[in-house]
């Protein structure tokens, strides 16, 4: 059951994400299966109406989580966000590598949620050059259900080209059919000079557009060029960065610390599991001392 407090926790952010997005009607149209009522129900309390499955649904679209975790600035999270900044602001192209569980996406998702103009799409193998326009209308507010592929084009850039500093982030990249990834260069030579654009992804992303090039296969060397022949590497998980994130979510203790950075093995989302046990295990141990 979602809670009173949850709800007004939710609430906050769909406001919050709409001031982003400018209104409510281009909030709900960058939703999966949210209408601009329901968001409305939601801001003017009229909650009765409202299943706790769409209050979940809408909750985890916008950033809102039912768990107590606190984000911390990883040296990696640093890097990506100077990387996004510059990209932003200077309409630059940059391709974001690094090992799973280095937190590029937790990363790439709150500076989506917290930067105007800034279009997150994440990337699958199911993409065609059609489905991936529509999701990039879709996340800039717009319902490009119906139309061809020309004319998804020519909306988002019509659309782009009208915005202050835009940027768009293909996230997990990699996942892409080589005719979406092609799709790349269309996209950038349109919106050269008018918006930044990142692919993030692991290291298979340089591999294969690297062994692309060296094969003279089709777009790769136009590809390589674009992203100026050069890959941003992320430096993974440090000891710090685990100590961060350790006492920023309540265990102090060093030995725990140096468990948890060698049990994670580089991993954050292990780093996450690991303090969450901890956690729950300090949390018997004074219920058992209590007794």
């Amino acid at each position: 059951m979602v809670t009173k407090l949850q709800k007004e926790q939710i609430k906050q952010k769909v406001i919050a994400y709409a001031k982003l997005h400018g209104s409510q009607n281009t909030a709900a149209n960058s939703l999966h299966g949210v209408s601009s009522a329901t968001l409305s129900q939601i801001t003017n309390d009229n909650w009765s109406l409202i299943a706790d499955e769409m209050w979940r649904s809408v909750g985890a679209q916008v950033g809102w989580t039912p768990y107590d975790w606190q984000i911390v600035e990883t040296r990696d999270y640093q890097i990506i966000s100077f990387l996004l900044n510059d990209a932003k602001q200077n309409a630059n192209v940059y391709a974001i590598t690094g090992d799973a569980g280095t937190g590029k996406s937790a990363t790439l998702k709150t500076y989506a949620r917290e930067n105007k103009e800034v279009y997150l799409i994440s990337c699958n193998e199911y993409f065609n050059r059609k489905y991936f326009l529509e999701e990039l209308l879709r996340v800039m507010g717009i319902d490009g259900t119906g139309m061809a592929t020309a004319p998804l084009m020519a909306e988002a850039v019509r659309n782009l080209k009208k915005k202050e500093a835009p940027l768009i982030i293909l996230d997990e990249a990699d996942k892409l059919a080589d005719q979406v990834l092609l799709f790349f260069i269309t996209l950038y030579n349109a919106l050269e000079d008018h918006a930044g654009i990142i692919l993030a992804a692991t290291n298979h992303l340089e591999k294969k557009i690297k062994a692309g090039v060296r094969n003279n296969k089709k777009g790769y060397s136009e590809i390589y060029s674009r992203l100026g022949r050069k890959f941003s590497r992320l430096k993974g998980v440090s000891y710090n960065d685990v100590r961060s994130i350790c006492l920023a979510n309540g265990i102090d203790k060093a030995i725990d610390h140096k468990e948890i950075y060698k049990e994670a093995e580089g991993d954050l989302r292990r780093v996450k599991k690991e303090v969450h046990r901890r956690i729950l295990q300090q949390a018997q141990n004074t219920d058992l001392n209590n007794d």
